[in-house]
């Protein structure tokens, strides 16, 4: 299953709370955080107290493991509270090898089927730092900035929680941070420490996922910054964002850089890769371009005033919603269009930020929640089957995981497990 990308919601005319929260937990200062706010381009409100009332819907009372029919929304299998502290990235929520675990002090793994807790680590994931997942046996390896800052990253076995590998950049660097991982090396950033214990610039290094030993190091470019960065890896080639609206590529071999160029609505980062392409939102327009040089392949345009929201690709199709609340599906080769549904506009319903797929069912994640939450569509059609809401009115974004038997839900504090 392919991974989406993570990207940020805003209302109109302000920086949402969440958005305040999730820079604040990135570790920018007051005056970083000033800064970034005043330059904030905002997309449109999409629901709220003005939203069309969405159609009565029969809430099922019970479960049994299974995933409702008729457009019921589904009971919870089980519902836990949690340490988790997120701030909105989609990759503070996964599950893998029978688990879930959500970005928390202490981490904490609960079992899948029951809620049960498997394994708890003090000290947990830093705020702001991804839960990263190495491909590999036993259901590969969870990567983790030290929550001691001791400048290490660590690797552990998800299903156990036990410690399989560790790595060091080293004594001139600061808190380090794995922004991407592949079959062979794990990518972090980190300050380059100054004599005096300042820091002004930062690294990128590439790590042995086997050995731990430094494979390259380069550094980045006077300005940018270790915080807000969003990567994945395609082959050769490492491509990431960052909040400078920098769009970069660099030859996971060497480090060397490929191409970087502006871009003028991702100053929060959401994209997603295909094949031989990246895939960016730019307010109104989407755009696709070749990983191995930075050329346009195609472009797709929304209505006016409306910008495109996260994209990601699941099973060989692109999803992505606008702020116009309609929902797009396209193929991620040539940007043609598969399917289009204004269901979610009909319904009043928030715009999905973040999803997964099982069976023939797409799941969204909801930014704001009023209206929001939890959205179950067809995975053909785009029609809305049901929302599944906690009605507690927390704050936080929503995020959802799958193992491809459930559908977990996590709304601030609270951990949901929903039948897939």
């Amino acid at each position: 299953m392919s991974k989406g990308f993570t990207g940020y919601g805003t209302t109109a005319g302000r920086s949402s709370r969440r958005r305040i929260l999730r820079l604040a937990g990135a570790g920018l200062t007051t005056a970083a955080l000033g800064a970034g706010l005043t330059g904030c381009e905002d997309e449109p409100a999409t629901g709220g107290a003005g939203s069309t009332p969405p159609p009565p819907r029969t809430v099922s009372p019970e479960s049994d493991g299974k995933a409702p029919e008729g457009g019921r929304t589904p009971a919870p299998l089980w519902t836990k509270s949690t340490s988790a502290e997120t701030y909105g990235d989609n990759d503070e929520l996964v599950a893998v090898g029978g688990v879930v675990i959500a970005s928390g002090d202490p981490l904490a793994a609960l079992d899948g089927a029951t809620g049960a807790e498997r394994w708890s680590l003090p000290g947990g994931a830093v705020p702001g730092a991804p839960l990263l997942l190495g491909d590999g046996d036993n259901d590969g390896t969870l990567y983790l900035a030290s929550g001691k800052y001791d400048g290490s990253v660590i690797g552990y076995a998800p299903a156990s929680g036990k410690e399989t590998w560790r790595s060091h950049l080293g004594k001139e660097y600061r808190q380090p941070r794995p922004v991407a991982v592949d079959g062979s090396q794990v990518y972090v950033i980190a300050e380059i420490l100054e004599a005096d214990g300042s820091s002004r610039t930062n690294v990128i290094a590439a790590l042995n996922s086997s050995t731990g030993k430094l494979v390259w190091k380069e550094q980045r470019d006077l300005g940018t910054q270790q915080n807000g960065v969003h990567a994945a890896v395609r082959g050769r080639y490492l491509v990431y964002t960052d909040f400078k609206k920098n769009l970069t590529v660099r030859d996971t071999a060497t480090g060397r850089q490929v191409w970087t160029q502006k871009t003028t609505k991702t100053s929060y980062g959401p994209f997603t890769v295909h094949q031989d392409l990246v895939i960016v939102p730019q307010g109104q327009k989407l755009q696709a371009f070749a990983l191995s040089d930075g050329s346009e392949k195609w472009s797709v345009e929304a209505e006016q005033f409306t910008s495109f929201r996260e994209p990601t690709v699941l099973d060989d199709v692109l999803y992505i919603a606008d702020s116009g609340r309609t929902l797009w599906a396209l193929d991620p080769r040539t940007g043609k269009k598969v399917w289009q549904s204004t269901s979610l506009k009909d319904a009043g319903a928030q715009v999905p930020r973040q999803f997964v797929r099982v069976g023939s069912t797409l799941y969204g994640a909801t930014d704001l929640d009023e209206r929001g939450g939890i959205h179950a569509l067809d995975a053909k059609t785009g029609a809305l089957r049901w929302t599944f809401n906690d009605k507690s009115g927390d704050y936080h974004a929503w995020l959802v995981a799958t193992d491809g038997k459930h559908v977990f839900a996590l709304h601030g504090k609270k951990l949901h497990a929903l039948p897939a």
